[in-house]
This record gives structure tokens, C-alpha cells and sequence, in this order.
């Protein structure tokens, strides 16, 4: 009888496989590898979004550092190449921002009556980057008004004045403010409108004692924009991440998966842990996946696919995760296409892309085929491979409708815009758009579009490639 118990239990050993924090015994290389790629591709906007919000409300000693958590931050002027946060920002628009903790309860979120004339974006994002919401010129008007912005574990009363309750999915959120400057002079016009911006906790709101505090949060330190491309430690940070981030009921499986290679919230992932040929595996899923990046990148170019594809809700983007990746490293926070069309240039007339070393170009609006907007339009220009601002002698970093009164107009009442390293000359140098000696990319954007940009009426005209 001892004997036969003994040989069950060694039956029973066999059947399972124990592994110590980081190891596997059970996935083969050719697994890992493709769960490291697929992870990376899903974690990836967690990641950067982290890398960001961390630089702007957590690290007090650093340059972007904007505010404490759950506090408004006007930034009454526009961004220049000394902000290098965020990529492909735009220069249109000074910027609010509020880095809002739902842990302990919501925020009401208040906005100021507006002039009709001047559009307004108050964006909403979460931690996986997807938009949740906007209040705005477009959906909410430009009256005042009280907005309840609540965590995924709130499940209080909504008090009286409050005009929608708005809901994140993670208990971190981002919220983005837009407002229209109509011309430099009207900065201080702008600073009027920020002020009228307010951020308040709901018993704050409510005048009532607040309730207990959140714990504390020790934030680990980031990995930089470019450790995130190939460093292991990336799935140490989305595992950090993604505590804060209740799993959405369509996304149990694909953890559960992910957790095979100790991905997901309360894992605990030690690449050195890993038997060398998983190691390995885990380095050429993280390459696999820009591999798939660099696909998505030629048909973004060739205007396959477009930002309106690759920006949006969890809803729009129906949990097609490289296109969210592909939104994070194009254009980070970028809004919906309602709210605003992203669309530009990367490819030059020879298929190549634009380098203001070997061209010029000419981007020609014909009389009557600007771009189609209810508010305003840009092009902006981005210098490679870093995506930011391109500092210049001119301190120009785009070329937008409200500077439509000082530029030479053609013959045919249109306007041409010079991209080029050198001056065009004095009588052309204000259409001039200042590009490097190397690659850029410009782009196109479509703030309150119209429906022509929609429905295929207006096409974005060709960059003419002329030297």
C-alpha cells in the first residue's frame, strides 16, 4: 500500500509544472515568442503613456514636469522643440492639462461660457490611451458647465449641477484641454479662458469632508522612448501599469495567455530568469512586433490607412491592438476624427521619404480647396526620427489658416507653402515652412472638420517635389 501512494504522488508531480517567478517550464520558444510580440504590442501604449504622465506629474526634478496629480496646469503657450515629451505635438493650440487619481473618488471637471467663435477640446483619455470622452465645442457647446469624471470603483450619488458623469475604465486618467488661438496676439485672450478652467475633488465640490486617501504610490521610474523599443524591462513596467487597470471582460482570455510568460497585473516578470533560448525568444517578439509596426508605418504613408484607423475608443477600435500601438508612436493622444483629422506626408514625389537634404517641396491649396473645417486647419513639421518640433531660425514650426491674412496669395487667389531647408527668397519667405537637412514629416490637421472631409468632396492635394 505505501508503495502504491508513493507512485501516485510521483503521478501527481508529473502533471504539473512549478516555475519560480519568471520561468517557464511549460511554453516552448516558438510560444514565447509570439506571446512576447503580442504582449508588447498590447502593452506597449500602457508603457509609453506611462513614460509621459510620469514625466509630467510625478517627476518633480524633471523639465516636463507640469503639476501634482488631480491639478489643473495652463500651459499659455504653444509647444516648441524644447518639449520633447510627447511626440508629433502640435503647435496650434496651448495646452491645460489635468493628471487625474480616481483611486480615492472622482473629479468634477468645470468649464467657463466660451465665445462662439473660439473651438475648445477637453479630451479624455485612459491608461491603455484609448479616448473615453470629450466635452467641447463639439459635443457638449461652448456654455458653461459641471462634469463628474468618476474611476471604475466609484459607485456614489451624482449631486445636483453636475451636467454628464463621465466614466474611466482605469483608475489613472489624462485629461487634455485644447483652446483656439486665433494669432499670437490673442494669448492673453486665451489665458482668460484657462483661468475659467477649474478641477475639483467631488467633496470639494460638494463642500463635505473628503474621503479617506488613496495609499501612496511609490512610481517606478520609466524606461526612456527609446529603452522602450528593445529593453525586457518593458513587461516589468506594464506589469506595474496594469494594476492600476481593471481588466475589460473581452480582454480575460488574451491575459490569461499573456500571464504564460508572467505579463499581467500582480506577475511578477525576472528576465534573467528565463532559460537563455526564452530570453532570446522574448528579445526577437519585441522585433517582431516592429517588424509589424514598419508595415503599419508604409500603409500610413501611402495614405492606406488613416489616423481617424488608428485614434479613437475602445469601442471604435474594436481591440485591434497594433492599430492603438500604431496611434501611441504615430501620434500619442491624438483625438477622434469628429474632433480632429490627422492626415500629412511622409513619402516624397520618388516614393522616398521627405528629406530636406535632397528636396524641396511645394504643397499648393488651390483657391477653394483648403482644408475643410468648422474651426481651423495646420501643417506642421516634425523632424525624424525623434517626431518633434524642428527648431529653426525662424522659430516656425507650421503654417496654419489664422496666418492665411499675412501669406502671398497665387495668382489664382490659392496659397503655396515653400517646405525647404534654404530660403526661397525674400518675396516667398512667408510661405516658408523651415525643414532640416534630413528626414521630416509633415502633418495635416482638420480641427472641427467639415464633412467634406469625411465623404471624399475635398482630397488632400500633392506635395510637389521640386528639386
Amino acid at each position: 500500500m505505501k508503495a502504491s501512494i508513493f507512485s501516485l504522488c510521483i503521478l501527481a508531480i508529473g502533471l504539473f509544472s512549478f516555475a519560480e517567478p519568471g520561468q517557464t517550464q511549460t511554453l516552448t520558444p516558438a510560444e514565447a515568442r509570439v506571446i512576447a510580440k503580442d504582449a508588447y504590442i498590447y502593452g506597449y501604449p500602457l508603457v509609453d503613456n506611462y513614460r509621459i504622465q510620469y514625466s509630467y506629474f510625478v517627476d518633480k526634478a524633471g523639465s516636463e514636469y507640469k503639476g501634482p496629480w488631480n491639478t489643473l496646469v495652463n500651459n499659455a503657450r504653444v509647444y516648441t522643440p524644447a518639449d520633447k515629451a510627447i511626440q508629433t505635438p502640435n503647435s496650434d493650440t496651448p495646452y491645460s492639462y489635468v493628471g487625474a487619481d480616481l483611486r480615492a473618488e472622482p473629479l468634477v471637471i468645470s468649464v467657463p461660457e466660451i465665445e462662439k467663435e473660439r473651438w475648445y477640446s477637453v479630451q479624455f483619455i485612459d491608461q491603455y490611451t484609448f479616448n473615453f470622452a470629450f466635452v467641447g465645442t463639439r459635443t457638449t457647446g461652448n456654455g458653461a458647465g459641471n462634469f463628474l469624471l468618476a474611476g471604475p470603483n466609484w459607485h456614489g450619488q451624482v449631486p445636483p449641477g453636475i451636467k454628464k458623469v463621465i466614466r474611466s475604465e482605469t483608475q489613472f486618467a489624462f485629461v487634455f484641454y485644447r483652446t483656439q488661438l486665433f494669432n499670437p496676439a490673442d494669448i492673453e485672450n486665451v489665458k482668460k479662458v484657462q483661468a475659467g478652467y477649474k478641477v475639483q475633488t467631488l467633496s470639494q465640490f460638494e463642500g463635505k469632508a473628503p474621503p479617506p486617501p488613496a495609499p501612496v504610490i511609490d512610481f517606478i521610474k520609466p524606461l526612456t522612448n527609446q529603452e522602450e523599443r528593445a529593453s525586457p524591462q518593458f513587461f516589468d513596467i506594464l506589469n506595474y501599469v496594469l494594476q492600476f487597470c481593471p481588466t475589460d471582460p473581452s480582454e480575460v482570455a488574451l491575459m490569461a495567455r499573456f500571464a504564460k510568460l508572467h505579463v499581467g497585473a500582480g506577475q511578477s516578470f525576472n528576465f534573467k530568469a528565463f532559460p537563455p533560448d526564452i530570453q532570446h525568444a522574448i528579445t526577437d517578439g519585441m522585433a517582431d512586433a516592429w517588424k509589424d509596426m514598419d508595415a503599419i508605418h508604409k500603409k500610413f504613408a501611402l495614405h492606406e490607412i488613416s489616423a481617424g484607423d488608428i485614434l479613437g475608443s475602445r469601442q471604435s477600435l474594436k481591440n485591434n491592438y497594433l492599430y492603438r500601438m500604431a496611434g501611441t508612436v504615430i501620434g500619442i493622444y491624438g483625438q477622434d476624427k469628429e474632433e480632429a483629422i490627422y492626415t500629412g506626408y511622409i513619402l516624397g514625389g520618388d516614393g522616398k521619404p521627405l528629406n530636406g537634404g535632397a528636396h524641396d517641396y511645394v504643397l499648393r491649396f488651390a483657391k477653394g480647396q483648403f482644408p475643410p473645417v468648422n474651426a481651423f486647419w495646420s501643417v506642421t513639421l516634425y523632424k525624424m526620427p525623434e517626431s518633434l518640433l524642428f527648431a529653426n531660425p525662424l522659430n516656425r514650426y507650421l503654417i496654419n489658416s489664422p496666418m492665411l491674412p499675412s501669406l502671398k496669395k497665387d495668382a489664382d487667389g490659392g496659397v503655396s507653402i515653400y517646405i525647404q531647408a534654404a530660403s526661397p527668397g525674400k518675396e516667398k519667405e512667408s510661405n516658408w515652412l523651415p525643414a532640416p537637412q534630413g528626414p521630416f514629416t509633415l502633418a495635416v490637421r482638420l480641427y472641427s472638420p467639415k464633412p467634406q472631409a469625411y465623404n471624399g468632396t475635398w482630397k488632400l492635394p500633392p506635395l510637389e517635389q521640386v528639386r
